[in-house]
């Protein structure tokens, strides 16, 4: 069994090196995360202006359920919760949606 150091009563949690070092990595990664994102509406943003422009519509459902079903199975192979990974990507492709018929609407 591993061994568990206890913090000190009077020890907080911004004093306990650990807990910060765990915080610094949670950090980081939601850095990233938010500049993947970033990235991602910059791309999808330009993907609703050329379908504007081209008059395709500003959903493609056949597409989002590749992409839904790709995303599943990725999360189930890094040991993701895919109902999590399911939830977020719609989340993700509704806001696309939303953005794609501003584009259309002007």
């Amino acid at each position: 069994m591993p061994h568990q150091t206890q913090a000190s009563p009077d020890q907080t949690a911004a004093d306990d090196p650990t807990l910060a070092r765990f915080r610094k990595s949670i950090d980081n990664i939601d850095a990233a995360i938010i500049h993947m994102l970033a990235e991602r509406f910059r791309i999808t943003q330009a993907v609703g202006e050329y379908k504007a422009q081209v008059t395709l519509p500003p959903a493609d459902p056949a597409r989002e359920q590749r992409q839904i079903a790709r995303l599943r199975k990725l999360s189930e192979e890094a040991d993701l919760d895919p109902e999590f990974s399911e939830k977020f990507l719609r989340f993700i492709i509704d806001e696309v949606i939303r953005h794609h018929e501003k584009a259309r609407d002007g």
